[in-house]
């Protein structure tokens, strides 16, 4: 294993990732530029490229001005390319993205957005699945159809249990509370549900959770059809 993933929180609730291997540094949806710049500086290293999952500017509007201090190589799906930065690498499923020794495979995941992407290194067990899934929930279908996440979710799902998932926001422990009222009796997420305020106590990310953490928990990765899952991601939207 050669990829080390860090959550960096930008904005209020969001999370980019600092990938390194090899010597080589990607940022993953840079919201916002100054954070990125200073983590940076901080761990004297300069980023080569920039990976992004989707267009929606909570995950891109930092990339002017990282390219601008920079002058990174930006990833991004094939699809999306009319509404993302001018992208120096435009992926697919199937297609693969190096960040130095660590090799990602393009997952489309069509729902959230239509050309949202993920990238799955799996020789170092790290999926990048920012708005897909999240720790306990998973993204609200906005311009996709229900049945295109629940698909997309079967894909994330079926990779191996100790894969990461590194989520793009802070939503777990508002995903928590819908989950318990799903199934208030799981045990698995009563337990994780304990270790999640515990981090959010101590101001710490919930981030990264693992696939094999969301198959135990996660009511939309639980759900047993996709009718079940449209039932429960239209329940969430309006849960309070």
């Amino acid at each position: 294993m050669t990829l080390i993933a860090t959550p960096l929180p930008l904005l209020s609730d969001n999370y980019a990732w600092v990938l390194q291997s090899a010597g080589v540094t990607a940022i993953v949806d840079p919201a916002e530029a100054a954070p990125v710049i200073a983590w940076c500086r901080q761990h004297g290293v300069t980023p080569q490229k920039i990976l992004l999952t989707h267009h929606h500017d909570d995950h891109i509007a930092g990339v002017p001005e990282l390219l601008a201090v920079y002058g990174c190589a930006v990833v991004g799906a094939r699809a999306d390319a009319h509404r993302l930065p001018a992208l120096d690498q435009a992926v697919e499923e199937g297609d693969f993205v190096e960040v130095g020794e660590a090799v990602a495979r393009v997952i489309d995941t069509p729902g959230h957005t239509v050309g949202h992407i993920c990238y799955h290194f799996a020789d170092d067990r790290v999926l990048i699945a920012a708005d897909t899934l999240f720790t306990l929930g998973c993204g609200r279908v906005i311009e996709g159809t229900m049945a295109q996440m629940f698909a997309s979710l079967r894909k994330l799902a079926a990779l191996p249990g100790a894969t990461l998932v590194c989520s793009g926001h802070e939503y777990t422990l508002d995903n928590l509370k819908f989950a318990l009222s799903v199934e208030p009796g799981n045990e698995a997420l009563q337990e994780q549900g304990t270790r999640y305020r515990a981090l959010r106590a101590e101001d710490r990310p919930t981030v990264p959770s693992t696939i094999a953490d969301e198959l135990a928990a996660n009511p939309f990765l639980r759900a047993r059809d996709a009718a079940e899952f449209e039932k429960r991601r239209l329940a969430k939207n309006s849960f309070r």
